[in-house]
């Protein structure tokens, strides 16, 4: 069962990172501009949506025109390459760290512009577009050993799978791994176990599910708010958070829960979450 972990309802919560050195859970409220912890705000101009952390107070930060790190005690930002900077369009929105230090990142339309999207990496200096067409990237994570990749279209109703060579670029078409079109579930943000198994959250379904590497549905969690948006483990622990929105929502459906982030415990264990290498 799922229960309040903060109660500050956000408009588009997404982004939950646990940092393993600070042992604190950051997110974002994407709409808001804000990234947040359970005691501290701080403030950007513009949409920042994913984080992986590079040390203990510096965490690397997507915004809606660039890849930056930004020290958590001075509040300094230093930008470390452009992302669609001169697309007044898109905006960055899912992200994570993989295990070969780099950083994997979503963009999308302001608005959901169909195929405006794409997915991109940065690795040790450099940024490459691994993926483009998408309208609504999301559920960027990865295996345990480092040989996969997994992200989806949310539109599509699929999450994909593609394999990656040592360095963590990928080597293969991108195929199914999991089917939702069945369903009518919307996969949001997805995170790995320890065992390989996906937690995806479900967009409108009030819910996240837990797949097989082999695309079979192992469990699922009902969410008090109706948009799941994306989940983290507490690192290797059984602790899961999901953060949630309030945008899509109409005011005469609006409950006080939309837009919280919850947490739980589960019967898996997590993966720690990896470390950015500049």
């Amino acid at each position: 069962m799922m229960m309040l972990f903060n109660p500050r309802p956000c408009g588009l919560g997404e982004g939950p990172l646990w940092h393993p050195l600070r042992e604190d859970l950051f997110w974002f409220d994407i709409t808001a501009h804000q990234l947040l912890s359970a005691t501290q705000v701080w403030q950007f101009d513009e949409y920042v949506s994913a984080a992986g952390w590079i040390s203990h107070d510096q965490l690397l930060i997507a915004s809606e025109s660039q890849l930056f790190s930004f020290d958590l005690i001075t509040k300094t930002q230093t930008k470390i390459c452009d992302l669609e900077a001169r697309n007044p369009v898109t905006r960055s929105n899912d992200g994570r760290a993989d295990p070969q230090g780099g950083f994997w990142i979503g963009t999308m339309g302001k608005n959901a512009e169909a195929n405006a999207g794409a997915i991109y990496r940065y690795h040790r200096g450099t940024l490459k577009k691994l993926v483009t067409g998408l309208t609504i990237p999301n559920a960027i994570c990865f295996a345990p050993d480092g040989k996969n990749a997994y992200y989806t279209d949310t539109p599509t109703q699929q999450i994909l799978t593609v394999d990656l060579d040592v360095d963590g670029w990928p080597i293969s078409k991108a195929r199914l791994a999991v089917d939702l079109t069945q369903t009518g579930k919307n996969p949001d943000g997805a995170v790995v176990d320890a065992a390989g198994n996906i937690w995806n959250a479900q967009w409108g379904a009030a819910r996240l599910a837990c797949y097989s590497p082999q695309g079979q549905l192992l469990e699922t969690i009902a969410l008090p708010a109706a948009h799941a948006t994306c989940p983290a483990f507490a690192g290797a622990t059984s602790r899961l958070f999901c953060t949630s929105a309030t945008q899509g929502r109409r005011a005469d459906e609006l409950t006080p829960a939309d837009g919280q982030t919850f947490e739980t415990q589960v019967s898996a264990t997590g993966q720690l979450e990896h470390q950015i290498i500049l």
